[in-house]
C-alpha cells in the first residue's frame, strides 16, 4: 500500500511539474496575492485580523488568504512556490483520497486497486487543471484537502465512534469551510456513504452538528456574496434555471471526453427549447436508472449531482455560465462510477495515460495569461473576458493595432461592460488620445456612477482633452 500511495503522489507530480514554471495569471490573481497589499505583506496580526474579516471577490474564505500570506511570507511573489504549495496540496488529497477509499471498502475484497483508479483519475483529469494552475484557485486545492481530511476523520470515526473523533470530524470540516464555502455539501455526502460502501441504516441524526456548521457558512456566503449576486441578476430565472440544467449535461460531457476547457464561459441570453428539453430528459432518465442501479452507482450519481448544487448557478455569481474548477469534487462522483462498473484493471492504465497526457496539453495553456485568453476565445464564443484581457495584454506592449481589435470585439459582445469602457478609456488617454477617450469614460461613469477613480480619470481625461484644444 505504501507503494501505491507514492505511486499516486508520483505521478500527480510528474504530470504536473510544468506549472512550477509557471507565472501569475492577470484573471483574479492580482485580487488575491499580487496588488493585495494585506496578502504580499505576508503573515503578521494585522493580516490574520484581516483575513477573517475580508470580503475577497465577494467570497469569504479566510483560512485561503491565510495560506496566500504564508506562501508570501516565505516566497515572496516568486510564482514558483505559490504554484509548488498548490500542487503540494493537490498531491496530498490525492493520497488521501485513496486512503479514505481503501479504508471505506477494506470489507470489499479486490477493491484496493479500484480506490487507487478513482484516486489517479481525480490526480490528473483535465478539467482539474484550473484547480490546480491558477494560483487564484487555492481555494478549490485548500478546500479539497480538508474534504479528505474530514471524509479520513469520519472513516475513522464510524469504525470507532468517540466524541474525540467526532470533534475530529468537526474541525475538519469547519477548516473546510473556511477555506471555500462549496464544502458545505459534504454532510449530505456523509449520508451518502451510509448507503454505500458503509452499507448501514442511514443516520440523520448524529451528522445535525454538521449540517449546522455548514448552514452557519450558507448564511456568511450568501452575506458576502450579496453584491456579487446583485450584479447578477441581469440574468432572469428562466435561464438560470436552464443553464443550471445544460451546465449539469456539460460537465458530465467534459468530465467523459474532457475537451474544448475554457477560464471562462460566458453566459448566453438564451438556450434553445429543445436543447434544455433534451438536457432535463437526459438528466431525469440518467437519475431514475441511477436510483435503480447498484448502490455504488446511486451514491456517486447522487455525489455528482449535489455537491454541484451551490455552484450551478440558481444562484448566480459573476457572469459565467459554468466553470471547470467546480468539478474538482463533484467529479469524484461520476469516478466512482466508472471505476467500480469497470472493473478491470488493464482497462484503467491506457487511460489513466490518456487523461495524463490531456493535462500536460491543458497545462500549455496556463503557462502565461496570452496563452490562456487566446485559447479561451478560440474554445468558446462571444468570449467578452477572453477578448477584454488580449485587449489590455496588447495595449501594455503598446500593440495599438491589436488592443484596439479586441476592445472592439469585446464591446461589441457586451456594450455595457463598464471595465471595458473604462480600460479602453484610461488606454485610448495613456496613448495621448483624450479626446477619444471621453465618450468610453462617460460611458463607464453613466454604468457606474458611484465610482471615484473612474469619476476621478473622467475629470483629468476632460482637462487633458481642453489643453490639448487650446
Amino acid at each position: 500500500m505504501t507503494g501505491t500511495r507514492v505511486a499516486l503522489a508520483l505521478l500527480t507530480l510528474v504530470t504536473y511539474l510544468p506549472v512550477l514554471t509557471h507565472g501569475f495569471i492577470r484573471f483574479d490573481d492580482p485580487v488575491y496575492v499580487t496588488s493585495n497589499p494585506w496578502v504580499k505583506a505576508g503573515l503578521t496580526w494585522e493580516g490574520i485580523a484581516w483575513a477573517f474579516t475580508a470580503n475577497v471577490a465577494s467570497n469569504w474564505h479566510p483560512l485561503t488568504l491565510l495560506s496566500h500570506m504564508l506562501d508570501c511570507e516565505l516566497f515572496g511573489l516568486d510564482p514558483l512556490g505559490h504554484h509548488l504549495t498548490s500542487l503540494l496540496l493537490h498531491t496530498a488529497s490525492v493520497v488521501l483520497l485513496f486512503e479514505v477509499l481503501r479504508r471505506l471498502t477494506r470489507d470489499q475484497p479486490g477493491d484496493l486497486w479500484r480506490s487507487a483508479a478513482v484516486a489517479g483519475l481525480f490526480a490528473i483529469h483535465p478539467t482539474h487543471v484550473e484547480s490546480v494552475a491558477w494560483i487564484a484557485e487555492r481555494k478549490d486545492v485548500l478546500s479539497g484537502l480538508f474534504w479528505m481530511l474530514t471524509l479520513l476523520a469520519w472513516t475513522c470515526y464510524v469504525r470507532q465512534p468517540s466524541r474525540l473523533r467526532y470533534a475530529a470530524v468537526a474541525l475538519s470540516l469547519t477548516a473546510g469551510l473556511l477555506s471555500k464555502p462549496m464544502v458545505v455539501t459534504l454532510p449530505f455526502v456523509l449520508l451518502l456513504l451510509d448507503v454505500w460502501p458503509l452499507d448501514r441504516k442511514i443516520r440523520v441524526k448524529e451528522k445535525l452538528p454538521l449540517f449546522a456548521l455548514a448552514a452557519a457558512s450558507c448564511v456568511a456566503t450568501v452575506i458576502a456574496q450579496s453584491g456579487a449576486i446583485g450584479r447578477a441578476s441581469q440574468f432572469p430565472l428562466r435561464l438560470r434555471l436552464a443553464n443550471a440544467v445544460l451546465s449539469y449535461v456539460a460537465y458530465l460531457g467534459k468530465t467523459l471526453l474532457p475537451s474544448r476547457l475554457a477560464v471562462f464561459y460566458p453566459m448566453p441570453t438564451e438556450f434553445p427549447a429543445w436543447k434544455v428539453a433534451g438536457a432535463a430528459l437526459l438528466l431525469a432518465s440518467l437519475t431514475v436508472l441511477a436510483l435503480r442501479a447498484a448502490r455504488y452507482v446511486t451514491v456517486g450519481w447522487l455525489w455528482f449531482l449535489g455537491t454541484l448544487v451551490p455552484v450551478i448557478g440558481i444562484v448566480q455569481v459573476g457572469g459565467q455560465a459554468m466553470a471547470d474548477r467546480y468539478t474538482y469534487l463533484p467529479a469524484i462522483g461520476l469516478f466512482l462510477i466508472a471505476v467500480w462498473g469497470f472493473p478491470r484493471k488493464a482497462v484503467w492504465v491506457p487511460i489513466l495515460l490518456a487523461l495524463a497526457i490531456g493535462t500536460r496539453l491543458q497545462l500549455r495553456h496556463w503557462e502565461d495569461s496570452e496563452s490562456l485568453f487566446r485559447h479561451a476565445a478560440a474554445v468558446t464564443e462571444r468570449n467578452f473576458i477572453a477578448h477584454l484581457h488580449l485587449a489590455q495584454i496588447h495595449a501594455d506592449r503598446g500593440e495599438r493595432g491589436p488592443a484596439l481589435e479586441h476592445f472592439r470585439t469585446t464591446l461589441e459582445i457586451r456594450p455595457g461592460m463598464w471595465q471595458a469602457q473604462a480600460s479602453l478609456g484610461n488606454t485610448l488617454r495613456r496613448w495621448g488620445r483624450p479626446d477619444k477617450a471621453l465618450p468610453h469614460l462617460r460611458n463607464a461613469v453613466r454604468l457606474r456612477p458611484h465610482d471615484t477613480r473612474l469619476r476621478r480619470a473622467l475629470t483629468e481625461a476632460q482637462e487633458d482633452a481642453r489643453a490639448m484644444s487650446q
